[in-house]
């Protein structure tokens, strides 16, 4: 089984970034939003057609992505 089933990455979709499966709604924007004070309910409400799964499918592949590589911060 796919572990990211929900996302996809498409070239010809929001410039290839990833998104929620069949969705134009980027992994950047749901972790930006949770981020900045939102919660899983209002993206819920803001998105309607996006269920609770996608949003955690969504966290998961932001944390996986963020362990594939360091990167050098300027400290």
């Amino acid at each position: 089984m796919n572990q990211f089933e929900r996302i996809d990455r498409d070239a010809t979709v929001m410039g290839g970034k990833p998104c929620i499966h069949g969705t134009r709604v980027t992994v950047g924007m749901v972790v930006g939003m949770l981020a900045s004070g939102h919660d899983i309910g209002t993206l819920l409400a803001d998105y309607p057609y996006l269920c609770r799964e996608d949003i955690l499918a969504a966290l998961r592949y932001a944390a996986w992505l963020s362990e594939e590589r360091e990167l050098e911060l300027a400290g």
